[in-house]
């Protein structure tokens, strides 16, 4: 599948549009990753517990994105975003969205 921020792909053309497609990941972050981010937030910089939840959490979007687009008969993605937000007490909300396409060589 291919995946691209553009509107377009290089030596590609787009001959039939499916529609949006997207992926959604809802994560919770942990009492223990909680308290260790306390700690460093005290110190400043970095807090790479939350740093490497928020990575997993678009890869997962990404992921899911993908496979939305493929069951709507997709062979790529056009103008992939991210969207994220917080819900609730400590969970977060990582979306991967974009247009499903079918594309062919020019």
């Amino acid at each position: 599948m291919i995946v691209v921020t553009t509107e377009n792909i290089p030596g590609y053309k787009v001959v039939e549009v499916k529609g949006p497609a997207f992926g959604i990941n809802v994560r919770a972050r942990g009492i223990g990753k909680d308290i260790v981010a306390s700690f460093r937030s005290l110190a400043g910089g970095e807090i790479k517990e939350y740093s490497a939840l928020l990575e997993d959490s678009r890869r997962q979007s990404l992921d899911r994105l993908i496979q939305n687009a493929t069951q709507m008969g997709a062979n790529a993605v056009i103008m992939l975003r991210y969207d994220s937000s917080t819900i609730g007490q400590g969970m977060s909300e990582v979306m991967a969205y974009g247009t499903a396409v079918i594309v062919e060589k020019e």
